[in-house]
């Protein structure tokens, strides 16, 4: 393999798992929000305490997801002056802020939030709490903005002039509201919400069908899952759509290849405009993940609806079949999301900035050793943290609210309720 790609390897690799974690994150934290708020405002103590159990179910399984997934989010960008010097030095000034935007958010901001929000159970008021959990909500969703006017400007790069071979930001307003990023946000915050809500429901439906207790709480779950998973499913591939006539103005190409049509003639013009080159991205990859994403979401999206209809009476959970169906749903979401993802990065090739700046312009001098080596190490280490973090979230999720540490005081201590105090 030549250093490019190793490099390409490495990025992809690394990129792909971390994002298995942002998905979940983003998809499970409004649900745990919605749920918190619920609790905290229901003034039956019964209902309420089973609420609050929901939430504190649901919100372990989150800050777990968190918690290991943030360690994959601190190579992202150094991978960018490892390999990629290249695109550092041509668009560094243009989307260095964006980046940086999104590590103070996450890294700061969501994470001071959410570890208020996991101490501040029995210390804070009510509605401190609460808003607490929607403030993590609120910054995990910002993150996502600022990473896709990053991600935004590579597909269809605006605002900036090119001066001596470096591209310097012109118009900040316009790279805030580039539709490659606009309506991708759109995409990416469905396709999320559509993970969570079968993960809920997945779990919830194992547990329903098992019988392990506590019906009540996992009833409830169970339907939050499946409407939000329903609803999502279905607005997720409208916005998929929207999707198409942005890149028939800014990637036709991309357009042309998953069509199969006018791919010849493009490669020509494209040939005229940046000189000799292979300007086709690997159809075959583009098309299998393009198909995959779109029969993955069309399959949850008929499946929750009809799933839907079938909680009344528990229908849906009375036959083990449809509840097993449920629970064995959880992981194709996420592998809808990786092909998304493959269809936005791998369409573009072989352009790290559209029309700017190729992959091999951009590529450090670096040795495929070091890069053979480098790759093996961060791959390795990636692994082993889904790994771990799936470990973890099946071994609590299994055991159900029992085993919930989240919120709980010392064993050997009463439970304290919430008190008006800080």
């Amino acid at each position: 393999m030549t250093a490019a790609d190793l490099a390409r390897l490495q990025f992809a690799a690394t990129t792909g798992i971390h994002w298995l974690f942002v998905v979940l994150t983003m998809g499970l934290v409004p649900l745990v929000a919605a749920l918190h708020t619920r609790a905290a405002y229901t003034r039956d103590p019964a209902r309420r305490a089973v609420r609050e159990r929901m939430t504190r179910f649901w919100g372990q399984l989150y800050v777990i997801n968190y918690a290991v997934g943030i360690a994959t989010g601190l190579v992202m960008e150094f991978q960018f002056g490892l390999n990629w010097s290249g695109l550092s030095k041509y668009a560094g000034n243009v989307f260095g802020a964006p980046l940086a935007l999104e590590t103070l958010i996450a890294f700061f901001a969501e994470s001071t939030f959410l570890g208020m929000w996991i101490f501040g159970w029995g210390r804070l008021r009510t509605g401190v709490h609460v808003t607490l959990i929607w403030l993590v909500a609120l910054t995990a969703y910002a993150s996502a903005y600022w990473i896709m006017v990053a991600n935004g400007f590579m597909q269809h790069p605006v605002g900036h002039q090119v001066r001596d071979g470096v591209a310097y930001l012109t118009d900040f307003g316009a790279q805030l509201t580039n539709p490659s990023a606009l309506v991708a946000l759109g995409h990416v915050a469905l396709g999320a919400l559509t993970t969570g809500g079968v993960f809920v429901a997945g779990i919830s439906a194992w547990h329903f069908a098992r019988g392990t207790g506590e019906p009540e709480l996992f009833r409830g779950s169970l339907r939050l899952g499946v409407w939000v998973s329903m609803l999502a499913s279905f607005f997720v591939v409208v916005v998929g759509e929207l999707q198409m006539p942005v890149l028939e103005r800014t990637q036709p190409m991309k357009v042309a290849v998953l069509t199969g049509d006018g791919v010849a003639a493009l490669q020509e013009q494209l040939v005229r405009e940046h000189g000799p080159g292979d300007y086709v991205p690997w159809q075959d990859t583009l098309r299998i993940s393009m198909d995959a994403m779109t029969l993955i979401g069309n399959t949850v999206s008929t499946v929750t609806l009809v799933a839907v209809i079938l909680l009344r009476k528990d229908r849906l959970v009375r036959w083990r079949p449809l509840a097993y169906l449920m629970t064995a749903m959880i992981p194709l979401p996420f592998l809808a999301s990786v092909a998304g993802w493959i269809v936005r990065e791998v369409g573009r090739q072989p352009w790290l900035i559209y029309g700017e700046l190729t992959v091999e312009d951009a590529l450090s001098h670096v040795g495929t050793g070091a890069l053979t080596v480098s790759c093996a190490v961060f791959i390795a280490v990636f692994l082993g943290l889904a790994v771990t973090n799936w470990t973890l979230i099946t071994r609590f999720a299994r055991r159900g609210p029992s085993a919930t540490q989240l919120g709980t005081t010392d064993p050997a201590e009463p439970e304290r309720p919430t008190v008006p105090s800080y």
